[in-house]
């Protein structure tokens, strides 16, 4: 097990190491960060121990490359898969790692919590988002997509889990 004192930690500089990961990747313009000055949240129109919960995740079904296409896809709650895979997206992967599937895809513990009333139940299916560089694709193609699944699975709110 690997032990680190507090003084020996240091905070991980995600937006820098962002900045200079997309720098690397060749493109032209740095990376610009999202801001909303309308954010689309609105109040639960009913309780949570009503309601349907829907996870999302940018971990992947399947193992890709940085250079390939990346899609929202979904699986079901049922048949849950072992491991996603996000070895193609920039994270700190010396001071963490994927091997804990509940930390970044929590559906065993949102079971949980339906069982015990705290949420009225969780939708049949998980979804993954692709990260994206493009901010409109985001925005305009991946965005809408996970919202109409939610939709189908007639939840009533997704919990985001970003790695």
């Amino acid at each position: 097990m690997y032990d680190i004192s507090m003084h020996e930690a240091q905070p991980v500089q995600y937006m820098e190491r962002t900045r200079l990961y997309y720098e690397a990747q060749g493109f032209d313009r740095a990376y610009q960060w999202a801001q909303h000055d309308d954010v689309p949240f609105k109040p639960l129109s009913k309780p949570l121990s009503e309601s349907r919960v829907a996870v999302v995740t940018t971990g992947a079904r399947y193992d890709r490359l940085m250079t390939d296409p990346r899609f929202v896809d979904s699986g079901d709650i049922d048949e849950l898969p072992s491991h996603l895979f996000a070895r193609d997206l920039a994270w700190d992967k010396e001071a963490t790692h994927l091997n804990d599937l509940g930390s970044y895809l929590p559906v065993r513990i949102l079971q949980t919590l339906a069982e015990n009333g705290t949420i009225g139940s969780v939708a049949s299916r998980f979804h993954c988002l692709p990260t994206e560089y493009s901010q409109r694709r985001t925005r305009e193609t991946d965005a809408p997509e996970v919202l109409s699944r939610c939709q189908e699975d007639h939840a009533d709110l997704a919990l985001l889990v970003p790695l």
